[in-house]
């Protein structure tokens, strides 16, 4: 077995985590590459002494034949890691160093309580569908998205308006701050924040959310994930911004954006005894009303 290993960055109070982590992959003679960036924080802030001399650095250079891919962080990681795997099919596991954790639902404290039954194969996958933005008039690095697709005024305090057409018909003019389109993975993320649903991860649907919308009657929509919507810009200024999950372009209102389906889709490894259903529960504290 081999696995790929990746993260942002690290604290001195995680470091007894790493020795053993990485002691267990000796243990079992489970060979490892790490981002070249993340090799280095591991090295310089913890000051670990890796036996692994192999890195990667983008998509191209990870091994097709990586078995299991481990995130260090929190969700945001993750969304990074999507841009280093695509359409690989290596199945994430996202160990949440940090707080919320949708994506990232093994806790860092309990990590060893899991890896036995991670690197026996003993756990389920959770598949995600991603979200993708083509146009005639750009070209977009990485054009994809696990959470969401979001456009917003640039440089002004004024409105934008975003025209959208599901599969060729008029839906709505959204006079607005920005237009967030979702998967269900980030029906949890910026579309909640702003009054959208909450959408089971297993369920085939976009959610079109304005943000900030000038019309109160504006409400979050729920389209097939087999649609296509294409997306004009309008604005008092020549520029707006494109959102991929964190990454963010600006781009001139004369760029057409047209949204559908990814070809691909990443796949979460989550512990047999955690369902999505836990995970609502705990992150979002249903449940937890000392009245009930």
């Amino acid at each position: 077995m081999k696995v790929a290993i990746y993260g942002l960055k690290v604290s001195l109070d995680q470091r007894d985590s790493f020795v053993q982590f990485f002691e267990e992959l000796g243990q079992r003679n489970i060979e490892y590459t790490i981002e070249k960036d993340f090799r280095s924080i591991l090295r310089n802030e913890l000051a670990l002494d890796l036996k692994s001399e192999e890195t990667f650095t983008s998509y191209e250079d990870l091994q097709d034949s990586i078995d299991l891919f481990f995130t260090f962080g929190g969700d945001g990681t993750i969304l990074n890691a999507a841009t280093l795997i695509q359409d690989k099919n290596i199945p994430i596991v996202g160990v949440n160093t940090g707080r919320l954790g949708f994506l990232a639902t093994i806790n860092i404290e309990y990590l060893f309580e899991s890896l036995g039954n991670i690197f026996t194969g003993n756990y389920k996958i959770s598949s995600r569908s991603l979200i993708e933005v083509d146009s005639e008039d750009v070209e977009i690095e990485h054009p994809f998205a696990l959470n969401e697709i979001t456009v917003t005024r640039r440089e002004t305090t004024s409105m934008i308006t975003v025209e959208v057409y599901v599969n060729g018909e008029f839906l709505n003019s959204y006079w607005a701050d920005g237009l967030i389109v979702s998967t269900p993975t980030g029906s949890t993320g910026y579309s909640l924040s702003c009054g959208g649903p909450i959408v089971h991860p297993e369920n085939n649907t976009f959610i079109i959310t304005a943000i900030a919308p000038h019309n109160l009657n504006v409400r979050p929509y729920m389209i097939s994930d087999d649609s296509v919507l294409d997306l004009k810009i309008i604005s008092r200024v020549d520029e707006y911004f494109l959102s991929l999950d964190a990454r963010n372009l600006p781009l001139s209102t004369n760029v057409k954006l047209q949204l559908k389906k990814a070809g691909f889709r990443l796949y979460i490894v989550e512990p047999r005894d955690k369902t999505y259903l836990m995970t609502l529960r705990d992150k979002m504290f249903w449940g937890s009303d000392k009245r009930n």
